[in-house]
């Protein structure tokens, strides 16, 4: 066998990270000298880090983050220095949701949360979670294609079942008559089943107001709260200061 129809038999194996570097890899061996387990240990090592790097990717690009680059290490602790670090970054380690537990992050629009929330989301991902990230109202509005489209059923099982739901920017916008009852239903069904984490710029007390329901928004924090972390985000605004600043 030569080298292209040993290219093309890893390709056919699905072995394609080995196929790309196969002629690379054994110049390197005859250069060196590099011993065959050696070869073949770098071949493997690098086919899984591929793997593991496209698995990556992939679950990115199903989580939908708004902004795919906020992470931890770009994010400002010093503009809001009152902020819990410590619970940060021990929701950044993706052990509450191991343990099934929910996230609220409260606070004035602009001082954080979506890029926490999301930065908490990435290190999920890379911690082997799948994550799921929706603002408010694109939930909603999902869910009200999914009734019209007859997929009900199989949308509202999707979003249940995944390890780490991130519902942002609660109260940004007006929600339909059917916000309180959809909620509160996806927060019961996760609830000790798979994590939620939830931001608003709305303080609790208006959220009877926002959804037109307060039974549904006390039994909603009975359960986000139960085993729950809260995160409180502010007083300063990032947008505010960006505003100032131009």
């Amino acid at each position: 066998m030569n080298l292209i129809e040993l290219e093309r038999s890893l390709r056919q194996l699905r072995l394609g990270g080995m196929a790309a570097v196969l002629e690379t890899r054994l110049r390197q061996a005859q250069a060196e000298p590099m011993a065959p387990i050696d070869l073949i240990s770098c071949l493997v090592s690098g086919e899984l880090t591929r793997r593991s790097d496209r698995r990556l990717e992939r679950r990115r690009k199903q989580a939908g983050f708004r902004d795919a680059n906020k992470t931890l290490d770009n994010f400002d602790f010093s503009f809001n220095p009152k902020i819990n670090r410590s619970l940060v970054f021990d929701l950044a380690t993706a052990a509450f949701i191991g343990r099934r537990e929910d996230a609220l992050f409260l606070g004035p629009g602009g001082t954080g949360k979506s890029h926490l929330a999301q930065a908490i989301g990435q290190a999920a991902i890379q911690q082997g979670y799948g994550v799921l990230y929706r603002e408010t109202h694109i939930l909603l509005e999902e869910l009200a294609e999914a009734v019209l489209d007859g997929t009900r059923k199989q949308y509202v099982e999707a979003i249940t079942t995944v390890p780490l739901l991130i519902i942002d920017d609660f109260g940004m916008r007006k929600l339909p008559q059917t916000a309180a009852e959809d909620l509160l239903e996806i927060i019961m069904r996760r609830y000790e089943r798979a994590s939620t984490l939830l931001t608003s710029n709305r303080p609790v007390e208006d959220w009877g107001k926002l959804l037109g329901d307060a039974a549904a928004v006390g039994a909603m924090l009975d359960r986000l709260l139960h085993h729950g972390h809260l995160l409180k985000c502010g007083p300063r605004s990032w947008r505010t200061k960006t505003a100032a600043a131009g």
